[in-house]
Formats: C-alpha cells, structure tokens, sequence
C-alpha cells in the first residue's frame, strides 16, 4: 500500500485539540476522508473516521445516538448506560468507520499523516498562504 496523498485543513479554533481535517489517498485510487489530526498529551496522533454508536427505542423502534435520553421519534424516556463497553471498560460510544488493521500500518499512516499537517503549519506562515481545499463528493 502506498500512501499517494495527503490533504490537511487546518482548523481556525487554536485552543481546541482538533488541528486539522486530513484526507488520505491511497494507491493513487482509493480517499479516506474525515482523519483528524488531534494533540494529546504526548504530542499530535491521527484520529480515523468514526460515526456515533446508535440504537432503537423499545417504544417505537426510533434511532436514537447513545447519549440520547430521550427518543427522537417518540419521545420517550430512553434507559440509561445503554452503551456497550470495550475490553478496558470504557464506554464505547463511536465506531471506527475505516482504520487500520495493525500497528505498524496505523505508525505508518500517522508518520505520513503529521508530516504533511506540520508541512501545512509552515506554509500557513507563509504570505499569501491559501488553505487546502477539500474535495467535496455531490454523489452523498
């Protein structure tokens, strides 16, 4: 596999831990949008693309994220701690929606990925700098 690509866009808000939406092309035929650049306490990892865990209402059969206390069709009061818990005991509330299938392959996408969002921080000083733009699919 060979990482052909990589698309940042630094976020404007500099207090938050989100720097930077990535997209990452591999093989020159294959785009994983939505990475997240995120700093963490030991420096800046890549965060994959998730969605929200969701379930249904044992009232109305509605969807409804895990979070949610109320159903969003019936509302109805939904039980809480609904969500499952991973193999440390955390509450899972997000699924990864692509990612890698070991570490040296995620050490590899991270490497390249931080690279290019550093290589974005500088060009950002630069005069003139026009930020990355995204390609946005009308096909969704």
């Amino acid at each position: 596999m060979d990482i052909s690509e990589v698309r940042v866009k630094l976020v404007e808000n500099k207090d938050d831990r989100l720097k930077a939406f990535c997209s990452l092309t591999l093989d020159g035929e294959f785009v994983v949008r939505d990475i997240k650049i995120i700093e963490g306490g030991g420096g800046y990892f890549v965060a994959m693309p998730s969605r929200k865990m969701s379930d249904h209402c044992d009232n109305c059969g509605g969807k409804n994220h895990l979070r949610a206390k109320y159903c969003n069709t019936c509302g109805q009061v939904l039980q809480g701690n609904r969500a499952k818990k991973d193999f440390k005991g955390r509450t899972k509330l997000h699924a990864d929606i692509a990612h890698p299938i070991n570490a040296v392959c995620r050490q590899r996408i991270q490497k390249c990925v931080v690279e290019a969002f550093k290589r974005e921080i500088e060009l950002s000083r630069q005069p003139g700098y026009q930020p990355v733009e995204m390609e946005i699919d009308d096909d969704y």
